[in-house]
């Protein structure tokens, strides 16, 4: 058990990271709602136990001694025991112990280092900081497999500003398990630990408490969402909103739209047709699937398409070729510089019906949002189906004969 009277005093909120003996610790709060700081300050108090090796992660972490350990020496020398410990650029541990935490990005620039993290030996505690970040369940659940240490309580702690709830998160931990967000709780094996500002306002300026009131009054969604931590219905700033779920109707002949994302990311087909005398682009998702050989996505081609156009993503030439080779009827999109924010403008022009049954393009485009709005330019995920269908509609309005193509 964790010595919470160790020389700090911490929100009674997180009293149950040191007794419950659950495997999962879910903490979410909005902003100034000092989860981060509490947390990093009880896995330090946690390393003065024996036998612990701590693998704290982030989705993206270049340089841990630059980014995250200076937060850590800061906890150190607030509870004067800086000398207990030994520091590397990647790696602190305590000197009376031995036990340790370890610094790691799940990306990096030498790639994802999910094979890597998982074959670390020992681990006991593991953390996901911005958890949000983390899109892949997949890769949460390797990582979590391997923290299996006998004779010590194995933590999994999810540490995360919530977003979406179409994220896996909000879907694995809150609805699957009936858990209100929001909630101070302990159900199934997962601690729930939510605070807000209201938690830490010792710890916050008067100005800084004005600027949330003002947002309070002002944007009560921006409000709830990011002081409150509550869980959005779709992203803040989404690109497209000028779309309902509806009945998907033939006008004319269908052309489809593809992108390819292999063993990391979803391969996918998306029907388009285009009334352009009411102005609407009726949506059709076809599959979104990982994994998939080149027979396989020509199979499922042929299904879907039949002898229809397909725009691909001309990224990949070889792929199409191949393809195309196994009797699709399939064109690479014209990419170029601004073709990403002309396409954006093509859709933003038209009401897009999406077809009931498209349930990871209404997930998209509940979440495909602006990176920088001012610039135009959109983040780069939750597009593996707007892509597509920005290949398959920037095509047909570019192409007074559209449709009308086949294998040549």
């Amino acid at each position: 058990m964790i010595d919470f009277d160790k020389k700090i005093n911490i929100n009674k909120k997180y009293t149950p990271f040191g007794t419950s003996d659950a495997r999962y610790f879910i903490i979410t709060g909005g902003r100034g709602s000092g989860k981060s700081f509490s947390i990093n300050l009880l896995l330090v108090l946690l390393t003065y136990e024996a036998g612990h090796t701590i693998l704290f992660t982030r989705y993206t972490l270049a340089s841990a001694y630059v980014s995250i350990i200076p937060e850590f020496i800061e906890k150190l020398e607030l509870l004067d025991i800086f000398n207990d410990f030994y520091i590397t650029k990647d790696e602190i541990r305590n000197k009376l112990s031995g036990s340790k935490i370890i610094f790691k990005g799940i990306k990096t620039s030498s790639g994802d280092q999910t094979a890597n993290l998982k074959s670390l030996q020992g681990v006991t505690t593991f953390i996901l900081d911005e958890a949000e970040e983390l899109t892949s369940e997949d890769t949460f659940d390797k990582i979590d497999l391997s923290v299996r240490q006998l004779n010590q309580q194995n933590r999994v702690i999810l540490i995360l500003n919530p977003v979406t709830k179409d994220n896996w998160i909000y879907s694995r931990f809150f609805q699957d398990k009936g858990v209100q967000e929001g909630s101070n709780t302990t159900e199934d094996n997962v601690t729930y630990i939510h605070t807000t500002y209201l938690d830490n306002l010792e710890n916050l300026s008067k100005s800084y408490l004005n600027q949330i009131e003002n947002i309070k009054l002002r944007r009560p969604e921006k409000y709830k969402h990011q002081m409150l931590g509550g869980w959005l219905d779709k992203a803040e700033g989404v690109i497209f909103s000028n779309w309902e779920i509806g009945e998907f109707k033939k006008v004319g002949v269908s052309v489809f739209g593809q992108d390819y994302g292999f063993a990391a990311d979803s391969s996918t087909l998306v029907e388009t047709n285009i009334d352009s005398n009411n102005k609407i682009i009726y949506l059709k998702e076809c599959f979104y699937l990982k994994g998939l050989t080149t027979s396989q996505i020509a199979e499922l081609n042929l299904k879907h398409a039949k002898t229809n156009l397909i725009i691909g993503d001309s990224a990949e030439p070889r792929l199409i070729a191949e393809v195309k080779a196994k009797g699709c009827n399939l064109k690479k999109a014209i990419k170029g510089q601004g073709s990403i924010t002309y396409g954006i403008s093509l859709l933003q022009d038209y009401d897009l019906i999406i077809d009931p049954n498209s349930i990871n393009l209404i997930k998209e485009l509940n979440n495909y949002s602006w990176l920088e709005k001012k610039s135009k330019t959109p983040q780069d995920k939750w597009n593996h189906l707007i892509d597509a269908i920005r290949y398959a509609v920037s095509y047909q309005l570019q192409n007074p004969n559209r449709g009308k193509y086949y294998i040549s």
